[in-house]
C-alpha cells in the first residue's frame, strides 16, 4: 500500500471577510435568544469546538434543501453540523482570524485554525504555494498572531512541513525551515489562551518515529503544546494513538498531541494513491477532548471533509468543494449524538 501523504486537498481560501462579520453578527443574536447556531458541537467535551456555520458543507445542505433533495439534505448534515479547522493560506490572516475568533468567542465555543503559508509549501505538489520567502513569511504568522487576541483558540502549525524534509523535499532549505516554523510556534504560543500543534506527518509516513525527534526540536516542538497527527489522511486512531505515543516517548517531557480524525471512519484505503480522494472513506471521530487519554488531547476535524485532495480520481482542484464525494463520507457514517 502506498504510504504516500504529500497529498493535500488544501482548502481553498475561506469565504469574505464581510460574510464572516455577518455570521458574527447572526451568532450573537442566537446566543442572547438561546438559539442553535452552534449546534453540532462536540457534546461533553471542555472546550465545545466551533461549528462554521457558513462551510461549504452548510451552504451545500441549504441549496439542496432549497431544491427538495430533503434526504440528501440531512445526510450531508453530518458534516455541516460538526466542528471543523478553518485554514488560512492566503495572505492578510490576522483579520480573517480576528473575524472567527469573535464569532466563535459569542457563541461561545473554541475555533481551530491551520496556519498553512510555509514557503515551497507542499514541496511544489498538489498544494503548492506559500509564503513568497522567510520575511513574507515572518509578516504572515506575526499577522496570524495578532488575530488571536486573547481569546481561546488552538492553532495547527504547517501540515506536512516537518515530515516532507525528514522524506527529503527538494527545493526548500532545511535549516530555514525549520526555524521559520520555531517562529510560528512562538509567535503563536505569545497569545495567552493558544494551543498551538506542530504537524508531524502521520502513522505511515516517517515510520521510524526517532528520525522526527531532531527535526522536531529544532522546529519549536519543545515550546509548542505538543504535536499533530494524520492531517488530511485516514490512519485509523488506533494506530495514530499507537504512533502518538511513540513519538511523544522519543522526545520525552511528556507531550501531548492531537489526532485529525475527520475522514478515518473506515481507515486507509489499500491501493494507490491511498491520500488522494481515496473511495469507500467515512467520516471519523467528531472532534472532542473527550478522548479517554490523557496524552491525547484531542480528536479533532482538521481536515474539511468534501474538499478535494486534489484532480485524481476525477476529483476539482485541491482543496474545492466535492459535493459528491462529501455525500458518500457521510452515507458510510451512522448517526452519532
Amino acid at each position: 500500500m502506498s504510504q504516500s501523504p504529500s497529498r493535500r486537498a488544501r482548502p481553498r481560501p475561506r469565504f469574505p471577510l464581510s460574510r464572516v462579520v455577518l455570521t458574527a453578527v447572526l451568532l450573537l443574536g442566537a446566543a442572547a435568544t438561546g438559539g442553535t447556531a452552534a449546534a453540532g458541537a462536540a457534546p461533553g467535551s471542555a472546550p465545545l469546538f466551533w461549528v462554521d456555520p457558513d462551510s461549504a458543507a452548510a451552504r451545500q445542505a441549504a441549496e439542496w434543501r432549497a431544491e427538495g433533495r430533503l434526504g440528501d439534505a440531512r445526510i450531508i448534515d453530518r458534516i455541516a453540523q460538526r466542528p471543523q479547522a478553518v485554514w488560512l493560506n492566503e495572505d492578510g490572516p490576522g483579520a480573517v482570524v480576528r473575524a472567527h475568533v469573535g464569532a466563535a468567542a459569542m457563541a461561545e465555543r473554541t475555533p481551530v485554525f491551520v496556519a498553512y503559508f510555509i514557503p515551497y509549501r507542499d514541496c511544489g505538489a498538489y498544494s503548492s504555494g506559500g509564503a513568497l520567502d522567510a520575511a513574507h513569511y515572518r509578516q504572515w504568522i506575526d499577522d496570524f498572531a495578532s488575530g488571536l487576541g486573547a481569546t481561546d483558540a488552538y492553532v495547527i502549525v504547517e501540515p506536512d512541513a516537518v515530515a516532507h524534509m525528514v522524506a527529503g523535499c527538494e527545493g526548500a532549505d532545511a535549516a530555514e525551515r525549520y526555524e521559520l516554523l520555531a517562529h510560528a510556534v512562538e509567535r503563536l504560543k505569545s497569545r495567552p489562551n493558544t494551543k498551538v500543534y506542530l504537524d508531524a506527518g502521520n502513522a505511515g509516513w516517517i515510520p521510524e518515529e526517532q528520525r522526527l525527534v531532531a527535526p522536531l526540536r529544532s522546529a519549536g516542538i519543545d515550546t509548542a503544546d505538543g504535536f499533530a497527527l494524520n492531517v488530511s489522511n485516514f490512519h485509523t486512531n488506533e494506530d495514530s494513538l499507537e504512533y502518538g505515543h511513540r513519538l511523544a516517548d522519543a522526545l520525552g517531557g511528556g507531550k501531548h498531541f492531537v489526532i485529525d480524525s475527520s475522514r478515518n471512519g473506515n481507515g486507509p484505503y489499500d491501493g494507490d494513491e491511498s491520500w488522494c480522494n481515496p473511495p469507500g472513506r467515512a467520516l471519523g471521530t467528531p472532534s472532542t477532548t473527550d478522548t479517554g487519554d490523557p496524552a491525547l488531547d484531542a480528536y479533532l476535524w482538521i481536515k474539511r471533509p468534501g474538499e478535494s485532495d486534489g484532480t485524481c480520481r476525477g476529483g476539482p482542484r485541491a482543496g474545492r468543494w466535492w459535493p459528491q464525494y462529501a455525500l458518500g463520507l457521510a452515507q458510510r457514517t451512522p448517526d452519532r449524538p
